[in-house]
């Protein structure tokens, strides 16, 4: 119980802290960002209907990607999702991932 909330405060301080750094990204930047937080809540999705890691796969593996590099990036983002014990709504995943992707963006530069 106390590892969630420490979860929730982390979260929360890092709403508050990185939504000032977002608006110094660049366009494809967050896009970047906003597209790997789509696919970390798709897998959260999936794992918490009871999906397998090997059925979540399959279905990245499925879809249509426009870049070569986005398949590969979108089995990496699904397979440490299923690695992590987190059962957080999908909607809070998203949130977690485009944070620290606005920060590691930030921090890159």
């Amino acid at each position: 119980m106390q590892v969630i909330k420490c979860v929730v405060v982390f979260c929360a301080l890092v709403s508050f802290s990185s939504a000032g750094f977002a608006r110094d990204l660049s366009k494809s930047e967050r896009d970047l960002c906003t597209w790997g937080a789509g696919i970390a809540s798709t897998a959260q999705q999936y794992k918490l209907a009871g999906l397998t890691l090997y059925g979540a796969r399959k279905k990245f593996q499925a879809r249509h990607f426009p870049q070569q590099w986005m398949r590969m990036s979108a089995l990496g983002i699904t397979e440490q999702t299923y690695n992590s014990d987190s059962r957080m709504r999908p909607e809070g995943v998203r949130q977690v991932y485009y944070d620290g992707c606005t920060r590691h963006e930030l921090a890159r530069r």
